[in-house]
């Protein structure tokens, strides 16, 4: 990162590729008189109509029996969130339309072209959670993979507090060759848990801490995941010089993470309490040792 910010400050900026989206972009939003204002008030919306509609089809009305936080939450897991949320974004990009057309900040054309183009960039991305879900139920469903992994646990010499370890590589490879943390959570999550169940079922919570982390970590730093592309593409960098400037860092974390896992594996049968203040006082002290350490061998070529 500090090599690529020299560049930047000599003025050797790479072109990001994005050139033409930008005038696209510059041609749908001519008009000077936008306010923050009206990003952030059809993004509050999306968020305040999301959680209603999801309480509303969780049946929240019809519940009169408990408390109030116990019939929200009832609602919560009860409710339809995809319905709910398509009913959020739909009233959004409603109030979107009479906040921008009627001010004349776009143009009736514009806006929807805009829309039109929201939604072309988003079909990748359904494509991607499409073909994840359908690998998961093929495995999960038809070919067994869960319990066939957990058989081959079982009868391995491997040591079972290795498993949120191994979990962690595994979803981390999965996620970062796919692209998307939501289709590796699909996958792994249902043969961590009968891996679990059947052969270390005190792991299970750190073992899925492990997949979501690891999923998390995939998606960040791959150059085919969406919010990779955006954040280059909103930066106006060029995309591989966003996913090698920031690998670095998300892997000093994840060595971090890996070792820890290592160690809640090994402190799992003190307890879940015991453990996770055995493990994350250690893993912060390890990501300190590592922030000081590590910069003493980059200093100099960064300096250079």
């Amino acid at each position: 990162m500090a090599r690529a910010q020299a560049r930047a400050q000599e003025g050797q900026i790479q072109p990001s590729g994005s050139e033409e989206m930008t005038d696209e972009l510059a041609k749908m939003t001519i008009s000077d008189k936008g306010k923050v204002l009206d990003l952030i008030i059809p993004v509050l919306i999306l968020v305040v109509f999301s959680i209603l509609a999801m309480l509303f089809y969780g049946g929240f009305l019809d519940l009169e029996e408990g408390s109030l936080g116990s019939r929200i939450f009832e609602a919560f897991g009860e409710t339809d969130a995809g319905l709910a949320l398509a009913l959020g974004g739909f009233v959004s990009l409603f109030a979107a339309f009479f906040i921008f057309v009627p001010r004349k900040l776009m143009s009736l054309a514009q806006f929807f072209s805009a829309v039109t183009a929201g939604i072309k960039s988003m079909v990748p991305a359904l494509i991607i959670l499409a073909l994840a879900w359908t690998i998961s139920g093929v495995c999960r469903d038809l070919l067994s993979t869960g319990p066939y992994v957990a058989g081959l646990v079982e009868q391995s010499n491997l040591p079972v507090i290795l498993i949120p370890a191994i979990m962690f590589i595994i979803a981390a490879a999965l996620s970062f060759a796919t692209g998307t943390s939501w289709g590796t959570f699909g996958i792994l999550i249902p043969i961590t848990i009968t891996v679990c169940d059947i052969v270390a079922p005190w792991l299970s919570i750190t073992s899925l801490s492990a997949v979501l982390a690891g999923s998390i970590f995939g998606d960040h730093c791959s150059p085919i995941s969406d919010t990779t592309i955006l954040s280059s593409t909103g930066a106006q960098c060029k995309h591989i010089d966003h996913v090698a400037t920031q690998i670095p860092y998300a892997l000093t974390v994840a060595a971090v993470c890996f070792v820890g896992y290592i160690i809640a594996g090994l402190t799992s049968g003190l307890g879940y309490a015991v453990s996770v203040g055995i493990t994350l006082p250690i893993s912060f002290a390890l990501l300190i040792v590592a922030l000081l350490v590590v910069p003493k061998f980059f200093g100099d070529k960064a300096k250079a």
